[in-house]
């Protein structure tokens, strides 16, 4: 146990489990099927509807109207492939990885503001040449991973005010790095993520008003400080107040969600996506389903999300030890919160914080990533009781 994940006292496993030997995987162990299903399932829906969203403005951009759909596809594809894979292995082993994890996220972070590639009117990307991401991205795993580290090496000293200060530090640094970056969505997922991560740790319910007042003066003096941040806010109480700049995009969003009507234009028939509705095929693609599938159709696709969530959590409720279940709730967690704010920009019910839509949305890398983190929860389903997975 020692060589798999250190001092095996430090990780929350069962007792009977306590006995120093490497931990090998189950190989009988049966993934979760449900959970697997439902997510190549979403992944499906996803790499079509892109399609149908992206190949107007594939074909004024790039010349081909199938040059995001390939691109997509072949992600989606790997990713799947990289999913499995990472069923695979055995999650114990990331107890190890998941402080350089942490410490590289940080790294690349720091690299942003030095060589970062500007889009937007910020910097958020780094390009290696042969790929290119954000490392914001990478630390809203980082954090989860971290964190149920921390949490299963220091036990109950969670609950103490000087046991938080850790955590409170280390979500401090990226969130600053963030601010450089001004990625507003990053820092509320990521903020969130650790706050549910400390709550899933079992800390004190009167610590949370202090993060909570915390986060508010940091809400607030950011979006006093920082014009763009605010346009948004203004943006979304009024959007007609300035319909052609910073209400444009969410007035063609729900242009879009109410021409969809009960039933929908048809695959492939929205007009929205004919360079009226910015980001049609990434951050905005839901407005999109909405005008091709109708309200039934999207809430079929919510209803996929719900289930698989759920299946997410069930699985971290029937982990066989602490840091498998706060891994896959950790996971399930950032996977409701970005579908959840997705959904409620597009609707203007949130304010634009620029959160895409996981398996939806543009973006090979992130899909990559979120397959990944899929293949984690799978792999901790692994060494679920197997009756209980029949």
């Amino acid at each position: 146990m020692k060589d798999a994940i250190g001092s095996v006292e430090n990780t929350g496993l069962p007792k009977e489990g306590r006995r120093r030997e490497r931990v090998i995987l189950d190989e009988r162990g049966m993934i979760d099927m449900p959970f697997m299903i439902l997510t190549i399932l979403l992944v499906g829906i996803g790499v079509i509807m892109m399609f149908s969203a992206s190949y107007a403005s594939a074909y004024i951009r790039e010349g081909s109207s199938t040059f995001y759909f390939a691109r997509q596809g072949g992600f989606a594809l790997a990713g799947i492939g990289v999913m499995l894979l990472v069923s695979r292995f055995n999650y114990l082993n990331w107890y190890r990885f998941a402080m350089p994890v942490l410490g590289v996220t940080v790294f690349f972070m720091l690299l942003v503001p030095i060589m970062g590639v500007e889009e937007g009117g910020a910097k958020r990307w780094l390009d290696l040449g042969f790929i290119s991401f954000q490392p914001s991205e990478i630390a809203k795993l980082a954090i989860i991973m971290g964190f149920a580290r921390m949490i299963c090496e220091s036990k109950d000293k969670i609950k103490t005010f000087k046991g938080l200060l850790p955590y409170a530090g280390v979500l401090g640094v990226i969130i600053l790095l963030l601010v450089f970056q001004r990625h507003l969505s990053a820092m509320v997922i990521i903020t969130a993520v650790a706050t549910a991560m400390i709550f899933m740790g079992g800390a004190k319910l009167r610590w949370f008003g202090l993060i909570f007042a915390v986060a508010a003066v940091f809400a607030f003096v950011y979006l006093n400080f920082m014009g763009y941040a605010a346009d948004r806010v203004i943006a979304w109480r009024d959007p007609w107040s300035d319909p052609q700049d910073t209400g444009f995009q969410i007035i063609q969003s729900l242009y879009a969600i109410g021409s969809g009507g009960l039933m929908g234009q048809g695959l492939g028939r929205s007009r929205q996506k004919y360079l009226y509705l910015p980001e049609e095929h990434n951050d905005y693609i839901f407005p999109v389903v909405c005008e091709e599938l109708g309200f039934v159709g999207a809430m079929l696709i919510i209803l996929l999300f719900m289930m698989l969530i759920l299946r997410g959590f069930w699985i971290a409720i029937h982990a066989k030890d602490r840091f498998g279940a706060l891994l896959a709730g950790g996971i399930t967690t950032l996977l409701a919160l970005q579908v959840f704010l997705n959904i409620g920009v597009v609707t203007n019910f949130l304010p634009a914080t620029g959160i895409s839509l996981p398996f939806f949305s543009y973006g090979g890398t992130a899909l990559l990533l979120q397959l990944a983190e899929m293949g984690i929860v799978l792999s901790v389903s692994r060494q679920c009781d197997n009756n209980l997975l029949a």
